[in-house]
């Protein structure tokens, strides 16, 4: 609490054996406090400063008894210790993913906020001690950090800034430049900055909100995020028939992922909500070569261990941008019906009743399967194979279907571009209208010619 209710009383001498001391004596909010000096020149620096705090205006820490300025200065502390509070705050109510990308935020921007480079680690060791354990709190709570990270923890604790340095708004803009990296030093992609730049400020906004800093220090900045190209490259989309080369050879090669790439294409699901689908969320046609639907539920996220509440290495979560109990309905076209009802039949669901688990073995054998999802280096390599495959050497040095992502693309694309209203497809993509015509506005070709034709009869119709 804080308050501008202060008196500030004379200073007291008072007699001591040998010499005298000096007393600075105030109340605030009617508490007394008092401080002794040795000589009066350092008690009438101190009265000073509580004068001057108290003639502008200044508010008082009720708890201390000092100016919030001054109060600020006595409880301080590094960043690394109010990072490592910024995490612990936000562990509890976080999900695994998003705990692994503050973690991965702190890790990177905490280099750039260290107090000397004398005795400095290795990059290396810094983010292994950052990442892999200080930020970590799984790790951390299971007892100090392992020998080989100990000594650049302590060092770490001893070395990095005080927060009030942040308010140099160099140090600041030292740290936004930083983000803005990769780890290899090259630029990192514009979404990459912005969710990582939502991370730093929240862990100052939490600092301003622990009155540990007067204002965010982000605010002192005139620093601007690179534009985030948020547009589709059309030249990522492959057409009909390069899709279908495509799932083939994957049915060639890896006969159980051909109907998990197939959603992708046909349904436009995200990799996560295929990896989440189970048995009983695909209704099947009424009748023979019909439509089915997929009722997604959710999404299942690769995550790693200790960043999760359990033992499992990937997360159960619900649909993107969406309340976590939120369902979609996504029509299943009878080219994919044909793919998850042979999918079903060659490759039972796991015991969780999910399509999409792994099922290999030492050697390629074919292994019961506790339900565990297709890791995405698996699913990866196996699109990387039927491109190499499929595809002519241009086309493997072009964005075309660079990634098992781009199989949606291709789905939203040709909806649009085969007439379905837009309100629809947001629906079945699981997106917003604005959202999807901003990302796929550049997808959607053939249309000028045909709105050049209504509008020409349409005039026409007048004359």
């Amino acid at each position: 609490m804080s308050t501008y209710d202060v008196r500030v009383h004379g200073i007291l001498k008072n007699q001591l054996a040998r010499g005298y001391s000096y007393v600075v004596r105030w109340k605030v909010a009617g508490r007394s406090f008092r401080k002794t000096f040795v000589t009066r020149a350092l008690a009438e620096s101190f009265r000073s400063k509580l004068v001057v705090a108290q003639r502008e205006g200044v508010a008082f820490d009720e708890a201390s008894g000092l100016p919030e300025p001054m109060a600020r200065a006595l409880n301080t502390r590094s960043w690394y210790d109010h990072a490592v509070a910024y995490v612990d705050m936000k562990w509890p109510r976080a999900s695994a993913k998003h705990r692994k990308g503050i973690a991965e935020t702190l890790a990177t921007v905490t280099p750039a906020l260290l107090a000397t480079d004398r005795g400095v680690p290795s990059d290396k060791a810094l983010r292994a001690a950052l990442y892999g354990w200080a930020f970590n709190k799984t790790r951390r709570d299971a007892g100090e950090p392992p020998a080989d990270l100990a000594a650049t923890v302590r060092w770490l604790k001893a070395n990095t800034v005080d927060l009030a340095a942040l308010t140099d708004a160099a140090l600041v803009r030292k740290a936004l430049d930083t983000l803005a990296l990769r780890m290899d030093g090259a630029p990192a992609s514009p979404s990459t900055i912005a969710r990582k730049r939502a991370v730093f400020s929240g862990a100052l906004k939490y600092a301003v909100e622990l009155r540990l800093l007067d204002a965010h220090p982000m605010s002192l900045v005139s620093w601007t995020a690179p534009k985030t190209a948020d547009e589709v490259d059309r030249r990522a989309v492959v057409n009909p028939d390069q899709a279908r080369a495509l799932l083939a050879e994957v049915g060639r090669a890896v006969p159980e992922l051909e109907a998990f790439f197939g959603c992708m294409y046909y349904a436009a699901l995200r990799p996560e909500e295929v990896l989440h689908l189970r048995e009983d969320e695909y209704e099947r046609p009424a009748q023979r070569g019909g439509w089915g639907v997929l009722h997604l539920t959710g999404s299942t996220v690769a995550v790693g261990r200790d960043w999760g509440d359990g033992d499992d290495t990937a997360e159960d979560r619900g649909l993107k941008h969406r309340a976590k109990a939120a369902t979609r309905d996504v029509p299943v076209p009878p080219p994919l019906v044909r793919l998850l009802d042979h999918h079903i039949k060659e490759y039972p669901p796991g015991s969780n009743g999910k399509l999409f688990v792994t099922r290999r073995g030492p050697g390629g054998r074919y292994v019961p399967t506790a339900g565990q999802p297709i890791p995405n280096n698996t699913y990866g390599k196996a699109w990387r194979d039927a491109r190499a495959k499929v595809l002519t050497p241009a086309q493997q040095r072009s964005p075309l279907a660079r990634r098992p992502y781009d199989l949606r693309h291709a789905a939203v694309s040709l909806w649009l571009n085969a007439g379905v209203p837009a309100t629809q497809v947001a629906e079945w993509a699981g997106h917003s209208v604005h959202v999807l015509m901003r990302v796929y506005a550049k997808c959607v070709y053939g249309q000028e010619d045909a709105a050049r034709r209504r509008i020409e009869a349409a005039l026409k119709g007048r004359l």
